[in-house]
């Protein structure tokens, strides 16, 4: 494949880019759960949030997917797979109370790795996964300023 980059550096970005994509699974997949099984003061502006969410966070592992794709490479897609290599925890069950907290973390984590991504795509001169991963960065640092406006 001649793109401009060598094999090692779309290969080196794909496998970062699919840490992205299994800890952009697993926020949503969290995400959903707080939809459906938050309970509490605030639970209809919190449903109607998680599910826009969730749903943005669906079109965002497509993308992420075809990115890694598109480099050459194949996407890892099994629970397995997600729990070895998350660096989002995954409790299996987490109290109403604690949801939005929980999620809070899952975007911080994911904001700091992705901005370590970033500056990998930045010097292997990537400008497709850096526009990608630049656009997915304003979406979460949004998310993580609204949920803790919860808090």
């Amino acid at each position: 494949m001649q793109t401009g980059m060598s094999e090692k550096s779309r290969e080196l970005i794909a496998r970062k880019l699919e840490i992205v994509f299994v800890d952009t699974y697993t926020l949503y997949v969290k995400t959903q759960n707080a939809h459906w099984n938050y309970m509490g003061k605030e639970f209809f502006s919190l449903h109607l949030l998680f599910e826009k969410q969730y749903q943005d966070m669906a079109d965002a592992v497509d993308e992420i997917a075809e990115r890694v794709r598109a480099l050459g490479f194949f996407v890892t897609v099994s629970f397995d797979f997600f729990q070895k290599k998350s660096n989002i925890p995954t409790e299996n069950e987490v109290p109403s109370s604690e949801m939005i907290e929980d999620l809070v973390t899952g975007h911080e984590l994911w904001i700091c790795n992705v901005r370590k991504v970033c500056e990998l795509a930045e010097q292997e001169k990537d400008a497709a996964t850096l526009d990608l991963l630049g656009k997915r960065l304003s979406v979460h640092e949004k998310f993580l300023w609204m949920l803790k406006n919860y808090l």
